[in-house]
């Protein structure tokens, strides 16, 4: 029995154990070079024939992927505030950790808090910290994540759900780098760079009132567009590779070869859970799998062409989404033959005005133009 899809051997790890009838092959793809971590978004160090090694060897080779890492190469030596965006589960952390890993702060901690993931009454004191007594159960002084990230880098993550009450005093931390912790008046300063993100629509919710204009323009100074998994379908067959190699060895199974129909079912679905998603499924896989070929999903994964995304798209979002992508394609430019105007169909100034409506930030393009 022969297979297109096989696994990579590990030069230092994994011995080569692919055969078919009796004679050793070669695998048709580049090799997984070092042992792979434990990441939900695949990343490794070294793919060969992958991104720069500054990026922690990240999967993937997309022209979509190449931009965005274009864009981290351009920030990351700089201490200004980076906005990333992206859909959930599409690895917006691990940019903030390349951003961090290539910044004059990598040797200074880096710190990250998941904004939607604490109540909103401790969201203050995770943040800012507090002092003994400062409310009923605060039985110490706790330090906050600004003063453990101090000299360093602190990811804010979901940071469109911080409350409303609590922006006057991020953003005061942001402009002046100086807050309180709750229950205290002595005023503190820190050094800290902020990297956030976002999977919600942040121009969006500035003009509905649930996110201040001011925190916004401070804290969009770098935007960075992170491309789901269906705009960089072509990475999907080394992520996959990726997840089996580390799921193998977790689980102390012996898979060494990925039938092309398994690797057709991946790559044709679409995936709205994004990179997330595709390690679920892969992990289920190797789970599944009792020999040497890696078992089918057992669970139906329909086709791109007539899946159904998780959550409803309004025209709005659908028109938002392709002028982002055509933008990537066009590393931001908008005049010329070969500009995203001309792509679209639509005179510039119709493109600029859609771009302001939809809270597409002009500094994208211009950005993508520079990293380009």
């Amino acid at each position: 029995m022969t297979s297109q899809n096989i696994i990579p051997p590990d030069q230092d790890r994994f011995p080569t154990m692919w055969f078919s009838s009796g004679e050793a092959q070669l695998p048709r793809e580049p090799s997984i070079g070092l042992p792979p971590e434990e990441n939900a978004f695949g990343a490794h160090r070294g793919i060969e024939g992958g991104p720069a090694q500054e990026f922690e060897g990240i999967v993937g080779s997309s022209e979509p992927l190449m931009t965005t890492l274009n864009l981290v190469r351009t920030v990351a030596p700089t201490d200004s505030t980076v906005l990333i965006e992206g859909e959930t589960g599409t690895g917006k952390e691990l940019i903030a950790r390349a951003i961090h890993a290539n910044s004059k702060r990598k040797a200074r901690p880096f710190a990250k808090l998941n904004c939607a993931a604490i109540p909103v009454g401790l969201l203050e004191s995770e943040l800012f910290g507090h002092e003994k007594g400062a409310f009923t159960s605060s039985a110490g002084r706790k330090i906050g994540r600004f003063e453990a990230a101090d000299h360093g880098t602190l990811f804010l993550d979901e940071i469109g759900d911080i409350p409303l009450e609590l922006q006057p005093k991020l953003l005061r931390v942001l402009q002046e780098g100086e807050f309180e912790r709750l229950g205290s008046t002595q005023t503190l300063r820190v050094d800290v760079r902020v990297v956030a993100a976002t999977n919600a629509n942040l121009g969006q919710m500035v003009s509905e009132k649930r996110f201040r204009s001011d925190l916004y323009y401070r804290l969009n100074v770098f935007p960075i567009p992170v491309p789901s998994l269906r705009e960089r379908a072509e990475d999907i067959p080394a992520l996959v590779r990726y997840f089996v190699a580390m799921y193998t060895e977790k689980m102390k199974k012996a898979i060494h070869h990925i039938p092309d129909s398994v690797m057709d079912t991946m790559v044709s679905h679409s995936w709205p859970g994004n990179i997330r998603e595709l390690q679920n499924c892969v992990e289920r896989c190797v789970i599944m799998t009792s020999g040497n070929f890696l078992a089918p999903p057992y669970e139906r994964l329909p086709h791109s062409a007539g899946s159904q995304v998780a959550e409803p798209i309004t025209l709005e979002d659908a028109e938002r989404s392709h002028i982002r992508k055509i933008l990537m394609q066009t590393k931001g430019v908008i005049d010329g033959a070969n500009g995203a105007a001309a792509r679209l169909g639509v005179p510039r100034s119709t493109l600029y005005y859609r771009m302001r409506k939809l809270g597409i930030s002009r500094s994208i393009h211009s950005v993508c133009s520079v990293a380009g």
